[in-house]
């Protein structure tokens, strides 16, 4: 058995889903494939296909093993392309994430600039706003606000996003409009799961010295874009980056607080481990990245 090509027969059975599709795609006749499974399914000594008269569909192994074989037979063509001298042309898979309120309303036009500039290349796009763990997740690149994650990574700096606090008028008008930090603590704020300072809001004051305040409230999230729906109707205040808070600032929703008193803001990177090889891919897209942000600073805001 040639495992490399029943690996790749395997991959394309279940992105095109079904055998017939795959054949077809791959110039095989359906036999060929069924074998070329069953094989690695004998090989593996488990069932990885679920298999009826009507229907076909991955088992939990299957889809397990599955993405595994994508990125293995992903890192094989970049292993080929660099022998052959076909490294400098990016292409195959980008396997990346992004956080979600990020990613939804700033990075999109940069995904599909990037999709056209470079077309041999397939973006594979997870969205979470936790820091996912690379090799769990057969991750190539992410892209991070904040926190980095683990000190074996490299970091590219792009951005920058300010933290921003507010409140609809309904909930100011019930439960008064705060003037200082320290009034927050008698008011319903929400907490946001993945915060490196958790339920301590840090200010700086008039003279640039550091101000934090202890804060509590009826709910604790880990979308921040969850939090800032549930602020601009009226459940309380909402601490969060610009690109979320600003646009439901702008149309009326929420009303900025505190704003003679500086928040921090925090940096957004590209980062990829160092543990592997910078393929042209990753370079192409963490360039591109920097790029767009250096064009467009607001993007980020």
């Amino acid at each position: 058995m040639d495992k490399f090509e029943a690996m790749r027969v395997f991959c394309t059975v279940i992105e095109a889903g079904s055998f017939a599709a795959a054949a077809e795609q791959m110039g095989l006749s359906t036999t060929a494939v069924s074998r070329h499974v069953a094989q690695l399914e004998g090989h593996l000594n488990v069932r990885l296909i679920n298999r009826t008269t009507r229907r076909m569909s991955p088992t939990n192994e299957g889809f397990a093993y599955f993405e595994r074989c994508t990125q293995l037979l992903a890192d094989l063509e970049e292993a080929e392309a660099s022998v052959s001298g076909e490294a400098h042309h990016p292409r195959g898979r980008l396997r990346l994430t992004a956080p979600i309120a990020l990613a939804t309303s700033r990075l999109a036009p940069a995904f599909a600039a990037f999709s056209l500039a470079y077309p041999d290349i397939t973006l594979d796009i997870v969205l979470s706003d936790n820091i996912a763990d690379f090799a769990e997740e057969g991750l190539d690149l992410a892209i991070r606000v904040g926190k980095v994650g683990s000190d074996n990574l490299v970091a590219r700096h792009i951005g920058e996003t300010t933290l921003l606090i507010a409140a609809a008028p309904d909930y100011l008008a019930r439960a008064g409009t705060p003037n200082r930090p320290d009034e927050l603590a008698r008011h319903a704020c929400f907490t946001y799961a993945y915060s490196a300072t958790g339920n301590q809001w840090q200010f700086g004051d008039s003279e640039g010295n550091p101000v934090s305040v202890r804060i509590g409230g009826p709910v604790n999230a880990n979308n921040g874009m969850l939090l800032a729906e549930m602020a601009a109707a009226g459940g309380g205040i909402v601490l969060g980056p610009c690109f979320i808070l600003q646009p439901l600032i702008d149309n009326g929703r929420l009303q900025r607080l505190l704003a003679d008193w500086p928040m921090r803001r925090l940096p957004i990177h590209v980062v990829y481990p160092t543990r592997r090889h910078l393929s042209a891919k990753i370079q192409a897209m963490a360039r591109f990245l920097a790029d767009w942000f250096t064009r467009n600073e607001q993007a980020a805001q």
